[in-house]
């Protein structure tokens, strides 16, 4: 036992040169111990039982010198940051405490500020007036863009941060949604910044630095007659998933928004006469769409389907067990691929534009129809807002040519996917 004390207080008394290959060599203990650096005084590796290695810079902060209270800093562990970066890091928390500074103090403080999850909520949940799919939107960016970032504080998160996740974003979902992720950040550390003196937008900051959001382009499609047998066939051939395949053939038919299709609830659709209810809508107005004869069979491939799912995800017409609310949220990753196969860019926004261009074009159906199918915003034309607004039952015999004009253009693919 007294060997055993003996050597643990030899291993706490360690002095060496802190490199990858001397931090890689240090060995756990039954308790923790710390290898200090003999180069720069207060810096050193502390190492847990685990085996995890943290690099710490311990200092006196204050008057007082040897009485003044001891304190300590964690400034990254190891595999996190390397020995060199946490050496810099370390002198440039030493040199503060040198100028009077206490680097442990400002930390305390900066627990003591909200989280951004606390500022996201504060944020969605203030904006009275806001449609909801916009509110439904926040949240998405909030969870799924950000859900990393929540528990930490609104100071913590930097424009390097703030950079490389525009970067991941963009990578992995797309350079609208990154646009948007941080168009919404941005907006949320508006409010704190203005409460809590010295806070900085790091979306502000990042802008300053250089940063840029995508350019926003409006894609030109080929014609309908030209894509869609394409587009067909690329989904046809690389989206597996049967709930995702049908949700993008539920855009084709009805020229839907992406964010009006994936919250679509069984109690909104009635079979039986035929129609269903859009609640969520873009313009935040609700709206009423006929079955085709292409709905009733995506609807009914659904509806016999829901069965297998788990009974709180049964309400969702595109469930997915793997989305936090329980229905379809991205299809992003499926449109590479798409593109690949069929030999032209994909992108579901696409899709309702094919719809359209199929019923003003193809078919000549005027436009106050087809802006009220797509769920278009009103026009300022005075004159058309005269005219009655069209009735579900007005909409069917045009919404059916249409679905059977878009299986016309795509025959080629259909009939290789029968």
């Amino acid at each position: 036992m007294k060997q055993n004390t003996a050597s643990k207080k030899r291993v706490a008394r360690v002095k060496l040169t802190l490199t990858k290959r001397t931090v890689e060599a240090l060995e756990p203990a039954d308790k923790p111990w710390i290898a200090w650096d003999d180069k720069l005084v207060g810096f050193g590796c502390r190492v847990q039982p685990s085996g995890t290695k943290s690099f710490i810079v311990n200092y006196r902060a204050g008057e007082g010198g040897r009485r003044a209270p001891n304190k300590r800093v964690v400034v990254g562990r190891y595999g996190r940051v390397t020995p060199e970066q946490a050496r810099r890091r370390a002198q440039e928390l030493l040199g503060r405490v040198a100028g009077g500074g206490d680097p442990a103090g400002e930390r305390a403080d900066a627990r003591a500020l909200p989280t951004l999850g606390e500022v996201c909520d504060d944020y969605i949940e203030s904006g009275r007036g806001r449609a909801d799919v916009t509110q439904r939107s926040y949240r998405r960016y909030a969870n799924l863009y950000l859900g990393d970032w929540r528990s930490r504080p609104i100071d913590a998160i930097t424009r390097r941060d703030i950079e490389n996740r525009f970067h991941l974003l963009t990578e992995r979902h797309g350079g609208v949604p990154a646009n948007q992720a941080l168009s919404f950040l941005r907006s949320v550390y508006r409010r704190p910044c203005v409460d809590h003196d010295g806070l900085r937008n790091p979306v502000e900051q990042w802008l300053a630095g250089g940063g840029r959001y995508h350019p926003h382009r409006r894609r030109k499609i080929s014609s309908p007659a030209e894509v869609l047998p394409k587009w067909r066939e690329g989904i046809d051939a690389v989206v597996r998933n049967p709930v995702h395949r049908d949700l993008m053939l539920f855009g084709l038919y009805t020229g839907m928004r992406r964010g009006e299709i994936i919250s679509l609830r069984w109690e909104r659709v009635d079979l039986e006469a035929g129609l269903f209810r859009v609640e969520e809508t873009k313009t935040g107005v609700p709206l009423e769409l006929p079955i085709t004869r292409q709905l009733g069979v995506i609807l009914a491939r659904r509806r016999a389907n829901s069965d297998a799912m788990p009974a709180d995800m049964r309400a969702w017409v595109f469930p997915s067990l793997s989305s936090r609310s329980g229905h379809v949220e991205e299809l992003h990753g499926h449109y590479a691929r798409i593109a690949k196969v069929s030999g032209t860019k994909f992108w579901f926004h696409g899709l309702r534009n094919v719809f359209i261009t199929v019923a003003e074009r193809e078919l000549m159906l005027p436009r106050s129809l087809t802006k009220r199918l797509v769920n278009h915003a009103r026009p300022s034309d005075v004159t058309e807002g005269y005219a009655a607004d069209w009735t579900v039952e007005l909409l069917r015999e045009p919404a059916q040519r249409i679905a059977d004009r878009i299986d016309e253009l795509g025959v080629v693919a259909s009939r290789a996917a029968a």
